[in-house]
């Protein structure tokens, strides 16, 4: 029997079994920025020890890092980690891609646009969305701090197998459904923990065709169903996207690495411990009503209505979440109102989102009380989209451009909501608080649905928005 992807990079890099029956695995490739990394290097400053493999470490700014005056944040504890990290980088020899470096951006948009990220290696960084590097055909785990001065310290981690679950999308996708909706829709069918203890391997029709960063943002979310790594097997989009970056072999080195690059994909007659096959013909624009990434549902239905759930445990989900959005159950998702719009994350930050909205915006313009804010993913996206005028139409229809960070993802940087706004975000989670406020709320969707949301003022169809459906008929 052959094996998957997962077991053959496992095998590729496990050092030893332990005394408690985990794997020590090697780490191939180390990413880290400035929130998780500054208690990891204080302890290793406490052991007296040393980076392992420095050169097998990656630095940038991202989490906490301005949108607006970057070289000087208003907020102390920001530059302070900002300078502990420039610091860290310089002491132990870690390469830095800081502000000035015209290479600063969101730690996974950084690293695959570096040609860092790479297939058949291990990737570890401290942040959960760190499988999104699973989509060139690596093993990528989000870590907590403590493992983060684990790595540092020995380039290892000590950690389980798991199991892994092949979902095959297989058919061609509607006009107006992007991989944010594949993804979206996925967590729906499987729910927010459905993926605990596995990895999850995407494959079938519509993967094949995606590109590879329509493929990151798939993988961005597999921690978002509950799998710890989500990946792609590699191939000739993945080879194309890599070649002639930075970090790449180059000359006779690319050949070889493609070889050995190809050896890893998942053989024909793998094992696989579950299989799901999903028809892409039964994926709508996607869009989150509630408080959890599996609170989705399809652009034309309605919000959910608790009376109508198959359970009490149900009932009281539904009932919490809308109580929180303020949402009135069994009523249409398309028309709620929203507040912020936000395009950007790791999850659709990257130049290819920003060219798909720009397709559809042009000529259009921002609802008025709407704030709508665009966020490249690294400085290099910013670049692009500026030498193409992308950001001059985004600005000519109401958006702020912003420079590099994650933004409003996230609240630890000043893009936050205020009071209960509710914003249609493009990023990968709808918790709680999430995006800075308390009280504030979530509906993510994908880029072209919060553009089409930033128009109208409120939750719509893309397609009726901006005529997709007929645009693409006609193409």
């Amino acid at each position: 029997m052959g094996k998957s992807l997962y077991q053959k990079v496992w095998d590729a890099h496990a050092v030893g079994t332990l005394a408690d029956g985990r794997t020590q695995l090697f780490i191939g490739t180390h990413l880290i920025h400035e929130v998780t990394s500054p208690q990891a290097f204080g302890m290793l400053r406490d052991l007296g020890l040393t980076v392992k493999f420095p050169n097998r470490t990656f630095a940038t700014v991202d989490h906490i890092v301005p949108t607006e005056h970057q070289d000087a944040p208003s907020d102390p504890l920001a530059a302070e980690m900002m300078d502990a990290l420039q610091q860290n980088c310089e002491d132990f020899g870690v390469t830095y891609f800081d502000l000035k470096s015209g290479k600063q951006g969101i730690v996974h948009v950084v690293g695959p646009e570096q040609g860092i990220t790479q297939p058949g290696t291990t990737i570890a960084c401290g942040d959960s969305h760190t499988a999104t590097h699973g989509a060139f055909g690596a093993i990528a785990f989000g870590i907590g701090t403590t493992q983060v001065r684990d790595v540092l310290a020995t380039q290892t981690l000590a950690m389980e197998p798991l199991k892994v679950r092949r979902i095959e999308v297989n058919g061609g996708l509607r006009p107006g459904v992007y991989a944010k909706d594949v993804t979206l829709h996925i967590i729906r069918l499987l729910g927010a923990k459905g993926g605990i203890g596995y990895a999850y391997e995407y494959a079938g029709d519509v993967f094949d065709r995606m590109t590879l960063e329509e493929r990151m943002t798939v993988c961005n979310m597999a921690i978002e169903g509950g799998a710890r790594c989500g990946y792609v097997n590699p191939d000739e989009t993945t080879f194309e996207y890599l070649k002639g970056r930075p970090y790449v072999p180059q000359g006779a080195e690319w050949d070889a690495a493609v070889e050995r690059w190809k050896s890893f994909a998942s053989d024909a007659d793998a094992h696989y411990d579950d299989v799901l096959v999903i028809n892409a013909g039964d994926i709508e624009p996607t869009v989150t009503w509630g408080i959890s990434p599996d609170h989705g549902i399809a652009v034309s239905e309605s919000i959910p209505d608790p009376a109508l759930a198959a359970n009490v445990l149900e009932r009281q989900s539904i009932s919490e979440a809308l109580e929180y959005m303020k949402l009135p159950a069994g009523t249409p998702i398309k028309g709620v109102k929203i507040d912020v719009a936000f395009i950007g994350s790791c999850t659709n930050g990257r130049v290819s989102d920003f060219r798909e909205v720009a397709r559809y915006i042009k000529g259009h313009r921002v609802a008025e009380g709407v704030k709508a804010i665009a966020v490249p993913g690294s400085q290099i996206v910013a670049v692009l989209c500026e030498k193409e005028g992308i950001d001059q139409i985004f600005r000519e229809a109401g958006f702020e451009w912003r420079a590099a960070g994650c933004s409003m993802c996230l609240a630890m940087n000043p893009d936050k909501l205020v009071g209960d706004q509710l914003c249609a975000s493009s990023s990968n989670r709808n918790f709680k608080g999430r995006q800075g406020s308390p009280t504030g709320r979530t509906i993510l969707m994908s880029p072209v649905m919060v553009a089409a949301a930033a128009i109208a003022g409120s939750v719509a169809d893309a397609r009726e928005v901006f005529g997709i459906a007929l645009e693409e008929a006609v193409a």
